[in-house]
């Protein structure tokens, strides 16, 4: 069976060095936040492991290494789901 090579907009990397894995995941202000480890991260979204959580809502916010980011959830399989960052920008 060929390989297929799928083209990505943004490279993937792994967090390492000081940047820890730990994330946090905003739900909304009346829900608890949801503990999370970053998968792989990039310019437009990140990966996450998401921990003891069944229903993930299509939008949050990403806490990790002191920066928020707006993001929509692109795909799920289990606990581990795809982030799309909704702007560049970062959100204070």
């Amino acid at each position: 069976m060929p390989t297929v090579l799928q083209e990505r907009r943004y490279a993937r990397v792994e967090p390492r060095g000081l940047v820890s894995k730990n994330a946090t995941l905003i739900v909304n202000l009346r829900q608890p936040v949801l503990d999370a480890v970053v998968i792989e991260m990039s310019a437009g979204g990140a990966c996450v492991f998401v921990h003891g959580q069944d229903d993930i809502p299509n939008y949050l916010t990403l806490l990790h290494a002191g920066v928020k980011k707006a993001c929509r959830v692109v795909w799920k399989r289990g606990r581990r789901i795809g982030l799309q960052y909704l702007n560049q920008r970062s959100v204070y």
